[in-house]
């Protein structure tokens, strides 16, 4: 979700009205995934480069997930979604890390839309801590090295046990992934935008739905014709 502060900025705004109004374009496009039956969002809300902005911008980012988080929950369990949160949390306050552990509880039992937040994550921290995983319980005789496969391997990622990415949208003109789920977008098919986060709603969803939908998606399988 990348653009708020350029969107700010073009404004003469401050940069966290810009992170503000991306918060509104991430209900636009929670709501309009649920009603058109996408079962897995996963938004890229802080990545673990982002700690090195300015020490004000990442306070008041996260002042803004945990206002986000507690204002949130009531609306996502009226919609029956389920709430999973990825990433180092070891990084933020007390308070962020206590609110994100009560919210997912809360919506773990709907069966709706299952969104995702990643929040100081990043794609290689992911890899390295499921190796750190593999690794440990190897030497506690858990497994045996021989039969880790790239399936169980996936087990101890972040995304364990969730759909594989189908489509990576990527917004405000970059064209690069930005450490975001490196393993798990593989195959995953990518669009990109020149739309900034703060005004990507539903109209520009379903811009990036109907191209994927045109995608002749083959694995690295030859198409016999």
């Amino acid at each position: 979700m990348d653009g708020n502060g350029r969107w700010a900025s073009g404004r003469g705004l401050p940069r966290i009205v810009g992170h503000q109004q991306g918060v509104r374009a991430v209900r636009s496009v929670v709501k309009a995934c649920g009603a058109m039956g996408v079962k897995t969002l996963t938004l890229f809300a802080f990545s673990s480069e982002n700690k090195n902005r300015s020490t004000e911008e990442v306070s008041l980012l996260f002042k803004l997930f945990l206002t986000v988080l507690k204002q949130e929950v009531k609306k996502l369990n009226k919609h029956n979604v389920r709430l999973k949160i990825i990433g180092d949390l070891s990084l933020f306050p007390e308070d962020v890390q206590q609110t994100a552990i009560e919210a997912q509880a809360k919506l773990s039992d709907n069966q709706g839309l299952t969104l995702v937040i990643a929040a100081n994550y990043g794609g290689q921290w992911d890899i390295v801590q499921a190796t750190k995983q593999v690794v440990k319980a190897a030497i506690n005789g858990h497994i045996n090295p021989e039969d880790i496969t790239i399936d169980s391997f996936q087990n101890y990622l972040s995304l364990a046990g969730e759909p594989a990415v189908d489509l990576l949208i990527r917004s405000s003109g970059e064209l690069r992934i930005s450490n975001f789920l490196l393993w798990d977008v593989a195959y995953s098919e990518m669009y990109f935008t020149d739309t900034l986060w703060p005004d990507f709603d539903e109209v520009e969803l379903n811009k990036a739905i109907e191209n994927f939908n045109h995608r002749d998606r083959r694995y690295g399988a030859r198409k016999e014709y």
